[in-house]
């Protein structure tokens, strides 16, 4: 697998983003059947000002947010709650994935406020971004319960819990 990451926040470094990041991606790629070794992508691990204008100058949101996604095709499926198709291998035998793009602050903060560890709240966003490159949303509900639940199947694999399971109050 080619992992290409720029940290342009050195905070990520104490999470080693680099080595998580790989893992996740990893096993989250043989849980969907694709090969890592012939896929690629991008991961910026930034901060919430750069994030703030990447989403301004993408979506028209100007406001920090947790994680971005930049897919290289458009695998979207077309019927609510169906699986997107596999991206297919360039002439070079190669799988461009895409662009993700992860904000230390509002990570640490939504891990704090969830009370998570920094490096499980980040697994979960980078495998998040990744099902997004891969043609996963969850704007329409039929698509956000496949992804969700693609997104507890993998985690679990990496050993990390359901982030979707109501927390027992205080």
């Amino acid at each position: 697998m080619t992992l290409d990451l720029t940290v342009e926040d050195s905070r990520w470094e104490a999470v080693n983003l680099a080595a998580l990041a790989e893992r996740a991606v990893a096993e989250a790629l043989r849980h969907l059947g694709l090969d890592p070794d012939i896929c690629e992508l991008a991961v910026l691990a930034c901060d919430d000002g750069r994030i703030a204008t990447l989403n301004a100058d993408f979506r028209d949101k100007p406001q920090p947010t947790n994680v971005l996604s930049w897919p290289a095709e458009d695998l979207a499926a077309a019927t609510p709650g169906a699986r997107p198709a596999l991206p297919e291998p360039d002439f070079t035998g190669e799988i461009a994935l895409g662009d993700i793009a992860i904000a230390y602050d509002t990570c640490a903060r939504e891990a704090r406020d969830q009370g998570k560890s920094l490096s499980d709240h980040s697994t979960h966003l980078i495998v998040h971004g990744l099902l997004h490159l891969l043609g996963y949303d969850h704007i329409r509900d039929p698509d956000a319960t496949l992804m969700e639940g693609l997104e507890v199947e993998i985690l679990g694999i990496l050993g990390l819990d359901d982030p979707y399971r109501e927390q027992d109050g205080p």
